[in-house]
Order: structure tokens, then sequence, then C-alpha cells
């Protein structure tokens, strides 16, 4: 029988994690949530209610009142500022509505940068947009895409150099809804493809119904929501 150290660590998990703001009102209560490996979760929940905080506190970028974050096994607590950005830079992939591709650099330099970073093969940024569908693409700049290229280039930016999680903010919020399904279903299949989990935070139960998990923050917790299947319609009735 295998004992339980030959088993690989989970891409995130979160232990007993409470945050208050200064006037006492409290966003995440003893939070307890376990992400696997190639599993990809969407986060929901009312305007204000702590899930962008929950984002900071899992990314390092705001700390916990109590509580743990460990990502691919290692605690995000108590890291000085280096150790935290090697771990962002190395274990972490971001996905954002705004998309903040850099305009004056090409594609291939914007999809690059996590290479550049982390000392990996350049030739490496040429390969992830050929597999988000912009082979070819490579030398253009930013200002010659539309909305839904350019969250594509962000999509192949956060995944080229295999974060072990991904964290992504209303990555559709700016794109039409044929446009959002076809970016969201890219992002599901690359992300599974590379074996990261994924965190995706969103208003949206188009963008939620790609998950195979959706989970309602509220209270200070994580609630399952009913859904059929990846590709279904949620319900907020749990």
């Amino acid at each position: 029988m295998r004992v339980r150290d030959e088993y690989p660590a989970p891409a995130l998990e979160c232990r007993g994690l409470s945050k208050a703001y200064g006037s006492g009102r409290v966003v995440l209560a003893q939070l307890d949530f376990v992400l696997g490996a190639g599993e990809f979760v969407a986060i929901m929940g009312d305007s204000g209610v702590g899930k962008s905080t929950l984002l900071n506190l899992i990314a390092g970028l705001d700390t916990a009142d109590s509580g743990a974050v460990l990502i691919d096994g290692a605690a995000v607590s108590g890291l000085d500022d280096d150790a935290a950005t090697r771990l962002r830079r190395q274990k972490l992939g971001f996905v954002f509505q705004a998309f903040h591709v850099l305009p004056h650099l090409t594609l291939a330099q914007n999809v690059a940068l996590p290479l550049l970073l982390n000392n990996l093969p350049l030739a490496h940024a040429v390969e992830m947009l050929a597999a988000v569908g912009l082979g070819g693409r490579g030398d253009d700049f930013p200002r010659q895409l539309s909305g839904g290229e350019l969250q594509r280039v962000a999509i192949a930016r956060a995944l080229v150099h295999k974060p072990r999680l991904i964290l992504a903010d209303e990555p559709t919020g700016n794109l039409d809804p044929d446009t959002a399904h076809e970016v969201l279903s890219l992002f599901r299949a690359e992300a599974k493809a590379s074996g990261a989990a994924t965190m995706m935070v969103t208003h949206s139960e188009a963008a939620a119904s790609v998950a195979d998990r959706i989970l309602i923050l509220s209270d200070g917790g994580l609630h399952a929501a009913q859904h059929a299947a990846a590709g279904g319609v949620p319900s907020h009735n749990e």
C-alpha cells in the first residue's frame, strides 16, 4: 500500500482561511478548499462578497487574518517578498478581464514574458500562440487584434510556462457572448491539456457553465451550486 507522500500534492489548498476588513465585515470565515491538478472551478457570488479578495490571498498579494494557502504543497504565508515573487512566477498564471497585454511588445514578446522571467526557452511562446489559434502572428502588435484575440494572447501567456495554478478574474467580461464562449472553450481545453488547475471568478452563468465545479462565495464560505455538467447552465438554489 502506498503512503500518502507518494500522492501528488493538490495544486491549491486553503486551510481555515479567514479575512475581515477594518470595519469588521467578515469576507472569509475559516474557509477550507482543495483544487486538484487539471480541475477547472468557477467561483460566483454577489459583487463585493470577496471573490477578488480570495484571489489576492491565494496569489499572495494580500494577507489573511488567519489560516494558510498552499500552492503545490508550499505555504504562501510567511514567504518574504523575493520568495513570494518566485512562487508567483513559477507556479501561477493569471488571466484578467482587461487582458493586460503590453501594447509596445509583439504578441510573441508578450507571451514570452513568463519564459523570460523563469529562464525557459523563448521558442515555447510561438508554440503557445499556435495552440490558441494565433500561429504565424507572433510579430503582430496588440493594436492589430480584436478583443477575443487579445484574450487568447493573455491565455497563452498564462499557460506558456506550465504553471500549477491559473487564476482568472472575469476573463470574458469584455467580450461579446459568442466570442466569450469561443474563448472559454479554448481556455478550458488548453488548461486541461497542460494539467493546470484553474480557479475562475465570474458573474456570468454562461462562463461558469464550462467549469467542472461551480462554487458560490457567500457568508464567508464556498458552497456548491447545482449544474448538470460542463456546458450546462448552473442553478443558484443551493
